[in-house]
């Protein structure tokens, strides 16, 4: 499926982890493309203030888009569920899903709890199963689309204390794969974006001035609009995105 700047107009999207972050510069991303959102995250608070926060920045452009926020928790299947038939019930289809949401939660293995390994393997892996699994018929349905998975350059360049996560990601990676294999001949694109480090509070970084040699959250969300307006010749199905200048 070939999203025009047109096309992508009128287009109904799911975007998990939306509250804040990467997750929140994407929802922002395509609102402003015309594009209706459904955005999920697990705090009620940070979702509400989330959507008067997007409310407030989209510019206006060729479309009023309209945003729907529905609180759920990536690791129940049944939430996924519901999500998904949120968008269809409130905008009528799905077309893209986003799975953005995720967490990290670092420690040397011998010291990680399992209730955290557990945590990040289901919210970072089954999460997006369960999003994928509740999704696909409704893309199906429509005729094709998009599954955009946010990994992370920790999936393929794994570093000591973030066994957890980089198992997580590097499981995505191939999830999302052979997810790409198994969809393609039905116009589902399947594609993953894995940034290096990026500018937000995740992981209990450095956020502002002192972090200015890292990825915006916007550079991710303008690699995702990109993707969703190539060429349908070719799908580019894992996206690498670095600083340009690191710290040496």
């Amino acid at each position: 499926m070939h999203m025009t700047d047109a096309q992508l107009e009128g287009k109904v999207a799911v975007v998990t982890g939306a509250s804040r972050g990467i997750g929140q510069a994407i929802a922002l991303s395509l609102i402003s493309e015309g594009v209706d959102v459904v955005m999920s995250s697990r705090s009620t608070n940070a979702l509400s203030q989330a959507v008067e926060h997007l409310a407030s920045a989209a510019p206006s452009g060729r479309r009023h888009a309209r945003v729907e926020p529905h609180p759920a928790d990536v690791r129940d299947p049944a939430q996924m569920e519901a999500l998904m038939a949120k968008a269809v019930d409130t905008f009528g289809r799905l077309d893209v899903l986003i799975n953005n949401a995720g967490v990290g939660l670092f420690q040397p293995l011998a010291e990680q709890s399992v209730a955290d390994w557990e945590t990040v393997i289901e919210t970072n892996l089954s999460g997006v199963f369960f999003a994928c699994r509740a999704a696909i018929p409704l893309l199906q349905r429509g005729g094709g689309g998009w599954i955009i998975n946010i990994s992370s350059l920790a999936g393929s360049h794994p570093f000591a204390g973030g066994t957890a996560y980089c198992a997580s990601k590097a499981g995505l990676n191939s999830l999302t794969e052979a997810l790409m294999q198994e969809l393609r001949h039905d116009d589902i694109r399947v594609s993953c974006v894995a940034p290096g480090s990026v500018d937000t509070h995740f992981g209990g970084g450095n956020h502002g001035a002192s972090a200015s040699w890292k990825l915006d959250q916007d550079d991710v969300a303008r690699v995702v609009v990109d993707l969703l307006k190539h060429n349908p010749r070719s799908l580019p199905s894992r996206v690498e995105i670095r600083p340009s200048r690191p710290r040496k």
